[in-house]
């Protein structure tokens, strides 16, 4: 059960600069959008990845949490309440919402959201990439409407929710990120009607 149930409350409660910070980045007018909601030491290695997932070539949104070390989950919002202004600005102006989590398990990355066609050329890069992959989970299917992935111009999205292990190892890092860029690109290049 998240402490907070809104981005007002959190901010009411916790001091920006000291408890949380909000970095953004990306070119002007891009119309993908990463989002990392649970990042810093809240999920550890979310930030991380979905910095490198935006590159120099699509927005970043990555709210981190800077409390000490094991206080930091206070700071989660459930995905379907995230509600940050900015990040709903920057989602309302995208076509492709991605969002990055950190989740329980062991060596495994889960795919959900709305947006059925990109979680699939995610799961198919991410599995060509030697990943072990839970397309359309179960656990974490990100499928609520107001599921921050599912918050962008189209109203659906994704989102991969990574273990513990995978988030803790740089060389993944980098080799998801390859498979997202690569599974966006693929996803970009369909046919709008197939979008």
């Amino acid at each position: 059960m998240s402490r907070y149930g809104s981005f007002a409350e959190l901010a009411s409660g916790e001091v920006p600069g000291r408890d949380y910070r909000v970095r953004t980045s990306g070119p002007a007018g891009s119309d993908v959008l990463i989002v990392a909601p649970h990042g810093g030491l809240i999920e550890a290695g979310t930030s991380e990845i979905a910095e490198l997932i935006a590159g120099n070539d699509f927005g970043l949104f990555s709210f981190e949490g800077l409390k000490p070390y094991g206080t930091n989950r206070e700071l989660h919002i459930t995905s379907h309440r995230f509600d940050h202004p900015v990040c709903l600005a920057m989602a309302a102006r995208a076509n492709v919402v991605l969002s990055v989590h950190g989740c329980l398990g062991h060596t495994r990355i889960h795919i959900g959201g709305l947006d059925t066609p990109l979680a699939d050329a995610l799961a198919e890069s991410l599995r060509t990439a030697g990943f072990p992959i839970e397309p359309a989970s179960e656990r974490y299917p990100g499928r609520h409407p107001f599921n921050i992935c599912n918050r962008g111009a189209r109203g659906q999205g994704a989102q991969l929710e990574i273990t513990h292990d995978l988030r803790a190892s740089k060389p993944s890092h980098a080799a998801i990120a390859y498979a997202v860029r690569s599974a966006i690109a693929q996803f970009q290049g369909q046919p709008s009607a197939e979008r």
